[in-house]
């Protein structure tokens, strides 16, 4: 039986050889979440036995690594603002930036209260920011929509997961919310253009959902649509947030000047690129 400071070792060489960055720390991170143990326990368990089963999960796990799949679809599971969210492949992965917006929305929402007041999170995806907010505000109504059922499906599982109760509609952008209005809006939606995405990384570009990252006009289709159509559906007030990729924003401030509004601006990340973008409703 093979120890498992040599499957350590061995799983590095190969991811190694796969061309994986990081391979050691890969290999330490997908091997201690299959035997529920903290990677630094690695070391002080080293001359540690595998079993059969537990070889086998381990294999697996570093042969879909080393094609790209992403770490966090192999887990099955990514931490987001005190969440703990199911993933797979018909969602994307939940970014640090993602994380950052949620975390903007929540220093706004402790200034202004949410007692009596909704928010929708459209184009939810694994419904990461609304779940978040929901659970941080319990009194806030929220809802979460998307154009995928596969994509709700993992939403209402990680609603469940973190024992929050909040609404589902499927539906292309904001038609499921016809006749209706809220005091908060937050949209991720899709913003590469196909050139972009013909760049990007294979663990992108072969296992993220196209559909959730790509949109036409540059990648720019969703917030122009939006700037159209969302007057209609905002309370007296109303924040909106979207998030952008980090060359839109000056893209994005153009196409919302025509909303009448209080106040418009582009937010950036900790890196100081452009990365989101904020409204409030006159």
């Amino acid at each position: 039986m093979k120890t498992l400071l040599e499957i350590v070792n061995l799983s590095n060489e190969f991811l190694q050889k796969k061309g994986i960055q990081n391979p050691r720390r890969e290999a330490q991170n997908l091997i201690s979440d299959i035997l529920k143990i903290r990677p630094l326990d690695l070391y002080m368990q080293f001359d540690r036995p595998l079993n059969d089963t537990e070889l086998d999960r381990c294999r697996q796990s570093i042969q879909r690594r080393s094609k790209g799949e992403p770490s966090q679809y192999i887990r099955g599971e990514v931490e987001f603002y005190n969440c703990f969210l199911d993933i797979n492949p018909n969602v994307l992965i939940p970014r640090q930036e993602t994380e950052i917006l949620a975390d903007m929305i929540a220093k706004q929402l402790d200034k202004e209260g949410t007692q009596g007041k909704s928010l929708w999170d459209v184009c939810c995806g694994s419904g990461c920011i609304g779940i978040a907010l929901k659970k941080k505000f319990p009194e806030l109504n929220v809802v979460l929509s998307d154009i995928s059922e596969k994509a709700l499906d993992v939403a209402r599982q990680n609603a469940k997961r973190n024992e929050v109760e909040v609404e589902f509609r499927h539906g292309d952008l904001l038609h499921p919310f016809s006749g209706q209005k809220t005091h908060f809006f937050v949209c991720n939606p899709p913003y590469i253009s196909e050139e972009e995405f013909a760049g990007l990384d294979i663990e992108v570009r072969d296992y993220e959902p196209k559909t959730a990252l790509v949109a036409g006009e540059q990648g720019l289709a969703f917030y122009k649509r939006l700037a159209s159509e969302i007057e209609g559906i905002l309370e007296p007030g109303a924040k909106v947030w979207l998030e952008i990729g980090h060359q839109q924003g000056e893209a994005v401030f153009e196409i919302f000047k025509g909303v009448k509004c209080k106040k418009s601006e582009i937010r950036q990340d900790w890196s100081g690129k452009d990365r989101f973008f904020f409204l409030e409703i006159e």
